[in-house]
């Protein structure tokens, strides 16, 4: 069906227009998190949005690529089901040019609400209504936007239905997160929880093995091993890896083969590596 939007009858022509210095304001988690709302470009990224389910409040259209960017996007959606649209605001080349920050931008700017059901914080108890069953994968301090994005977009890829990160890992509502995970953050799952080491003992407490991604004596070579479905990788910090407490309190510890003379992986290579391993059982 064509998306239904309600659309603003002026073109806002001025940079310092109070919608526009508002939306300006998301690139700041402060303002993010005050008025629970995220931006993203890229007229997929919306499609992909509309789709899932996403409450979006503002379509932010260049005026010169209005009729364009609408073709597309009624094309993409065709027939299915959709929330509405929000509102649908043109812009000026200058105005629009004040929210972009990409190179190439394609002509489009979401704003969407923070999707509450996807991504929450807590703990992981056995009495909750936590999913305890869930394929999962477990992140200490990943600060890296584009790695923790690109984490998402494999998880998605690999079937892993939630991610379990510490407090400290890379806020999944920053712009480079969203562009990294190309959508991913409509489909996977994320709990944000205070203590790593705690997460994983309440998962081996009903029955599941996390195993530490490090490089220790006893280190089992991944491949080398039986895994089962359940299993969780603990993936840890771009340059520090895990801390001490994290490995200690998972069910063991491994690594990746790599050919003789290769330091070490990517962050988000690691883990797609180990959810492509769990993805095969």
């Amino acid at each position: 069906m064509p998306l239904e939007i309600r659309k603003s009858a002026e073109i806002i022509s001025s940079r310092n227009n109070p919608l526009v210095v508002r939306i300006g304001k998301l690139e700041d988690k402060k303002y993010r998190e005050s008025d629970r709302l995220f931006l993203f470009e890229g007229v997929k990224l919306l499609c992909e949005a509309l789709v899932f389910g996403a409450e979006v409040e503002y379509i932010l259209v260049r005026e010169d690529s209005y009729e364009r960017i609408m073709k597309i996007v009624n094309v993409f959606l065709g027939e299915r089901e959709v929330h509405s649209g929000g509102t649908l605001v043109r812009l000026s080349a200058s105005a629009f040019g004040k929210l972009s920050s990409e190179k190439s931008p394609e002509g489009v700017i979401t704003v969407a609400k923070y999707i509450d059901k996807f991504h929450k914080k807590g703990k992981i108890e056995k009495d909750s209504d936590f999913d305890c069953t869930e394929k999962m994968l477990m992140l200490e301090s990943v600060r890296d936007p584009g790695n923790l994005g690109t984490m998402l977009r494999s998880a998605a890829a690999f079937g892993i239905e939630r991610v379990i990160m510490s407090g400290d890992c890379a806020d999944i509502y920053n712009a480079k997160t969203i562009r990294a995970a190309m959508g991913a953050v409509f489909k996977v799952k994320t709990l944000r929880v205070e203590s790593i080491p705690e997460s994983v003992k309440a998962l081996r407490e009903v029955g599941r093995r996390v195993f530490a991604t490090a490089l220790d004596k006893d280190a089992l070579k991944l491949g080398d091993f039986e895994l089962k479905p359940t299993d969780v990788f603990l993936i840890g910090n771009e340059g520090h890896g895990l801390s001490e407490n994290a490995i200690k309190s998972a069910s063991g510890s491994v690594f990746i083969p790599m050919a003789e003379g290769t330091e070490s992986l990517n962050a988000a290579i690691a883990a797609s590596v180990c959810m492509w391993e769990i993805s095969k059982i």
